[in-house]
């Protein structure tokens, strides 16, 4: 299984053009498409949300992950395996959090490059055949040198900001293993608790622990992004109580 994880946004051809290259060298595979709107530009608050998806996944899938703004630069390209799954992508922190939080983690940097490739799109021209070739049981030895340590490593803690905003407006943090007795404030606003929103009353704000561990903050039958003007990056305030 290839699980595609990208800030490419689904008006453009950029996805397409990953899958079309993903069918050529790695036809029998499974693509998954995971999310494809990952904060634009932000490998934090991608790498955050890479690490809540990655568990929920089989072992031996490879995440082609990509939100690379630094793309044409010097910056290195790297493979990884941790707790059983493959990822491929920049070496630019958006992996860095998944591995740091497993102790069985193994790094490589790709040295090799296509005979043709985009100064500007090495998602399709690089990460997707390093992919292919991991997913079809074909581990590219010849293309990767070992490392012991990515070039940008983030914090591996949680992360007490807004990471992600869905289409509903739920503001999704980077907080995990939050207990209902904690006490929750984003934009000058306190968040009651609830376990999910059926609980609340229509319009009401509150926090949750969403289906990945996270900390979310949302209002029922309506958007916490608009309600309260978040953002990502907001700071949230978790105050944990025994």
């Amino acid at each position: 299984m290839i699980v595609l994880f990208t800030d490419f946004g689904v008006r453009d051809p950029y996805v397409g053009q990953v899958k079309a290259r993903l069918a050529e060298h790695a036809p029998v595979q499974q693509v998954v498409d995971l999310l494809h709107e990952v904060p634009d530009f932000n490998p934090h608050a991608g790498a955050h949300l890479l690490a809540a998806f990655a568990a929920s996944f089989p072992p031996g899938s490879v995440f082609l992950a990509v939100v690379d703004p630094g793309v044409g630069t010097p910056r290195d390209a790297v493979a990884m395996l941790a707790d059983g799954r493959w990822f491929v992508g920049p070496d630019n922190g958006l992996l860095s959090i998944v591995g740091t939080r497993h102790a069985d983690t193994r790094r490589w940097r790709i040295t090799w490059q296509p005979e043709r490739m985009s100064a500007t799109f090495h998602g399709r021209d690089l990460f997707a055949l390093i992919a292919a070739d991991i997913a079809r049981g074909e581990f590219p030895s010849d293309k990767l040198s070992p490392i012991d340590a990515l070039n940008v490593e983030f914090d591996a803690g949680d992360l007490p900001r807004v990471i992600y905003i869905d289409h509903f407006g739920n503001a999704w943090t980077g907080v995990r293993g939050v207990q209902p007795s904690a006490r929750v404030s984003a934009a000058g606003q306190m968040f009651k608790h609830s376990e999910s929103f059926g609980f609340v009353g229509k319009g009401e704000g509150f926090w949750f622990v969403n289906s990945v561990g996270l900390l979310e903050l949302a209002v029922n039958r309506g958007s916490a992004a608009t309600t309260f003007g978040l953002k990502v990056g907001d700071p949230v305030q978790v105050q944990r109580l025994n």
